[in-house]
């Protein structure tokens, strides 16, 4: 695994994932870096780096788990040549198997997770040279027994591995959160376990400046 990113000028950095990512990115009157971490993390890199001139680039969408974001790949990554790409998914894959039935058919198994995330991780490197940054997907939980909980950490067990396996920053997330969650509760972070609060986005950006080194 990569242990931070180095920044040089004229660079495009690309958040890419679900709702968490999106924060209301495309919404009228809403900055297109969104209102969460993309936004904090972002403005925060064009501060502290002026004179390199980046690109900062939030291509997160509502809902999204590996096999749709798999679907828009071409459209919104490639194409777009990202130097850095930051990629955080894969809580929707698990959400849909246990709080949606209904949905149930959207919900991704671990191993077409594995498939899917290698298969765009593969093509950001081959076609684009990006430098990887990969984001574990978390849950504001501190129950023990909760099954969503305990099923999301295979997958982020095998972000770790897909870190090692393409030279990966990691960011982890869910490894911060188990440790701050046994003072801060896990309703001052979401109203659902899921989707952070503006204060906790900002936290998320500032743990992955940490991990960038930058």
């Amino acid at each position: 695994m990569a242990d931070r990113i180095e920044l040089r000028p004229n660079e495009t950095i690309l958040f890419i994932g679900d709702s968490i990512t999106d924060a209301g990115r495309r919404e009228v009157g809403v900055d297109p870096l969104g209102t969460g971490y993309v936004y904090f993390a972002g403005n925060l890199l064009l501060a502290r780096y002026p004179h390199l001139n980046l690109k900062i680039l939030n291509k997160g969408v509502s809902g999204d788990t590996t096999r749709s974001l798999k679907w828009r790949w071409d459209r919104d990554c490639i194409t777009h040549m990202p130097d850095v790409l930051s990629l955080m998914i894969g809580v929707n894959d698990v959400w849909y198997r246990h709080d949606e039935p209904d949905l149930a058919v959207k919900a991704v198994a671990l191993e077409e997770y594995w498939d899917n995330c290698r298969y765009i991780l593969e093509k950001a490197q081959t076609q684009c040279s990006s430098r990887i940054v990969l984001m574990e997907p978390f849950m504001f939980c501190r129950d023990p027994e909760n099954a969503m909980l305990a099923d999301l950490r295979e997958y982020i067990r095998a972000v770790h591995l897909l870190a090692s396996e393409f030279d990966a920053v990691i960011v982890p997330l869910q490894e911060h959160i188990d440790r701050r969650i046994l003072t801060i509760p896990p309703d001052r972070w979401a109203e659902d376990m899921v989707h952070p609060y503006p204060w906790a986005h900002a936290w998320i950006a500032e743990r992955w400046l940490e991990a960038a080194g930058v």
